[in-house]
C-alpha cells in the first residue's frame, strides 16, 4: 500500500502552485425545528441541507454541547455535530463501539460542525485552537506509528493553507461558524470547508480536525456524551 505521503504528493505539488483554490461558498438551509443547548440556551436546527454541488441527504443533528475553559467553567461556545446518517456509504454494525461508529461516520459520510460562541470572540482565536488540535493529532499519530515523518511533512502545506483562511476580525456572539466536510469521493482529496472563509483540500486535515472533537471526552464532554447517546441506537 502506498504511503500517505505518496498519495498526497500530487496535492502538495498543486499547493506549491497556489492551486488550493476555494471551493464555492456553501449556503445552508435550516429547518424551523430546533434543539436548545441546555447549558447556553443556544438553539440548533434539527436538520440542515447543503444545496449545490455537494450531493447528500439532510444532515441530522447528532449531538451538541458546550465548550468550557478554565477552572471557573467559563462557557466559550456551543457546538453541534451533524451527519448524513442516510448515506449508503455507512456500514455500521452493532459490534462497533461508540467511538468506532463516530469515526466511521466522520470518515464515510458528509458531516458538519457548527460552532456558536456565547460571547464575541475572534476568528484568530478559533484558528489557533484548530491549529493546536491538528498539531496534537499529528504528534499523537507519530507516537502511535500511524504517521511517518514523511507523512507529517506532507500535511505541513495544507495546515499552512488552513492557517491563512481566517481574517483578523471578530466573530460576534451567537454568530455561527460552520465546518463542512462532504462525503468522500474516490480519487479526489476531501475538502474541509469553513463557510464564507474558504477551504483546504486534504483528507488528513478534513477528517482529523473533526475527529479531534470526539477523542476521549473531547473539548466538549457534553457534545461527546450526547453524540454517543444518539449513535448507540445505530
Amino acid at each position: 500500500m502506498a504511503s500517505l505521503a505518496l498519495r498526497r504528493s500530487r496535492r502538495i505539488a498543486l499547493a506549491g502552485l497556489g492551486l488550493y483554490a476555494l471551493v464555492p461558498r456553501i449556503h445552508l438551509d435550516s429547518d424551523s425545528d430546533s434543539v436548545v443547548d441546555p447549558a447556553t440556551g443556544i438553539p440548533f436546527p434539527r436538520t440542515v441541507r447543503v444545496p449545490g454541488q455537494f450531493k447528500s441527504g439532510p444532515l441530522e443533528l447528532v449531538g451538541l454541547g458546550v465548550r468550557t475553559v478554565s477552572f471557573l467553567g467559563i462557557q466559550v461556545y456551543s457546538i453541534g455535530f451533524y451527519a448524513d446518517l442516510t448515506s449508503p456509504s455507512l456500514k455500521i454494525t452493532p459490534a462497533m463501539s461508540s467511538d468506532e461508529k463516530i469515526e466511521h461516520i466522520v470518515r464515510n459520510s458528509a458531516v458538519l460542525l457548527r460552532i456558536i460562541p456565547t460571547r464575541t470572540t475572534s476568528y484568530t482565536h478559533l484558528r489557533d485552537a484548530f491549529m493546536r488540535a491538528l498539531q496534537g493529532r499529528l504528534v499523537d499519530g507519530q507516537k502511535r506509528g500511524i504517521l511517518s515523518a514523511e507523512d507529517a511533512q506532507a500535511v505541513a502545506a495544507p495546515m499552512r493553507a488552513l492557517k491563512t483562511l481566517f481574517p483578523n476580525t471578530p466573530l460576534a456572539k451567537h454568530a455561527s461558524l460552520d465546518l463542512y466536510v462532504p462525503a468522500p469521493v474516490s480519487g479526489q482529496p476531501r475538502p474541509i470547508i469553513f463557510r464564507d472563509l474558504g477551504s483546504v483540500q486534504d483528507n488528513w486535515v478534513a477528517t482529523e480536525l473533526l475527529l479531534y472533537y470526539f477523542a476521549g471526552n473531547g473539548p466538549s464532554p457534553a457534545l461527546k456524551k450526547s453524540t454517543v447517546a444518539r449513535i448507540e441506537a445505530l
